[in-house]
């Protein structure tokens, strides 16, 4: 474990690319990237895309919608959160980018929010950062960002396979909503 002194969480910027979408891919999980690539593609093309997609600005996993959290200047963690309401706006990107880079049509996904909350898509921190409160702080600061938007709520999924993550989300204070499903998985629907 790497012993921190202060963890500043700030706005991302488009050169942190490469390492957001490394992030957004920890978050997923490798089956769950594997799930959404069609056949013949694998891991390195899914980052690849996922890179390009961070540095856009009309992309759910944008830069421009993502909170880093920065040991000096290394991306230790992310957030990435946006509107609810704009789902298939910011979704688009993803499924021609899914068509082209690796091979698989998308569009007739299943939406994962709505209107009416601040969406959570992505929270991970790096291996040797965990259990230092980071999470916590990304979390914390993405509630702070649903109401400097005038979002009523910050609502995530969670893999019901991840009762760690759950421990960590309930004890900022997100409640149960209802069952969802999402790159293969059941999930649980979580607000705060």
């Amino acid at each position: 474990m790497t012993i921190i002194k202060m963890i500043e969480i700030r706005e991302a910027s488009k050169s942190q690319a490469a390492e957001i979408a490394s992030l957004i891919m920890t978050a997923m999980t490798d089956d769950c990237c594997l799930y959404f690539c069609g056949e013949g593609y694998g891991l390195e093309d899914f980052r690849k895309m996922m890179t390009m997609l961070v540095e856009r600005e009309d992309s759910q996993y944008s830069y421009r919608n993502t909170l880093v959290a920065m040991d000096v200047d290394k991306v230790v963690g992310i957030s990435v959160s946006y509107d609810g309401g704009r789902l298939h706006e910011l979704r688009h990107a993803f499924i021609e980018a899914a068509k082209e880079h690796i091979g698989k049509d998308h569009s007739g996904m299943d939406d994962e929010t709505q209107a009416g909350e601040l969406y959570l898509d992505s929270l991970a921190v790096l291996l040797d950062y965990r259990r230092q409160g980071i999470a916590r702080k990304l979390l914390l600061a993405t509630k702070e960002r649903a109401n400097r938007l005038g979002l009523p709520c910050v609502g995530l999924l969670v893999d019901k396979d991840n009762p760690v993550g759950e421990a960590l989300y309930t004890s900022v204070g997100f409640q149960y909503v209802n069952d969802n499903q999402w790159g293969g998985h059941p999930m649980k629907h979580l607000i705060i």
